[in-house]
């Protein structure tokens, strides 16, 4: 893989996003419907905030013990807003910043996903993920690990 290439050699683009007034119940079926870990808050096509897999179960998780009631959290679920639950403060990208960029991002914080936007609107993301992927499928990258 080339890390100096751009992030939009490797960004997802089929996104998959909320809006922060929505049900945290949206957040679950999205997590249960599709395989991803990080869903973009957009307002007007502009990323606001983050939900993470990792948001949610803490959140899921102040809910549950032994004595829980299935419709309590339910009501819950439907109850509170993305709003609450999101993380701010987002580490973005522009499409043409290369992968190394990224990368030192994801070595310097606790971001799993980098939202990448062009004019301020969301075109794509970044995950961990992502880079994995392509660093398992670059078959030049393989051969040189296995003459290694």
């Amino acid at each position: 893989m080339n890390l100096l290439a751009p992030v939009k050699s490797i960004m997802t683009t089929d996104i998959v996003s909320i809006a922060k007034n929505d049900p945290v119940k949206k957040v679950e079926d999205i997590f249960n419907e599709y395989k991803f870990h990080h869903i973009p808050v957009v307002e007007s096509g502009k990323i606001v905030g983050m939900v993470s897999k990792s948001d949610y179960q803490f959140f899921k998780r102040g809910f549950n013990d032994d004595t829980s009631d299935k419709r309590m959290d339910s009501f819950r679920l439907r109850t509170y807003k993305v709003k609450e639950i999101m993380t701010t403060g987002l580490a973005i990208l522009e499409p043409n910043a290369k992968i190394n960029i990224a990368l030192e991002i994801f070595k310097e914080n606790l971001f799993h996903a980098i939202p990448i936007t062009e004019n301020q609107k969301l075109v794509g993301i970044v995950s961990t993920l992502d880079i994995i992927k392509h660093l398992a499928d670059d078959l030049e990258t393989v051969k040189k690990y296995e003459l290694a």
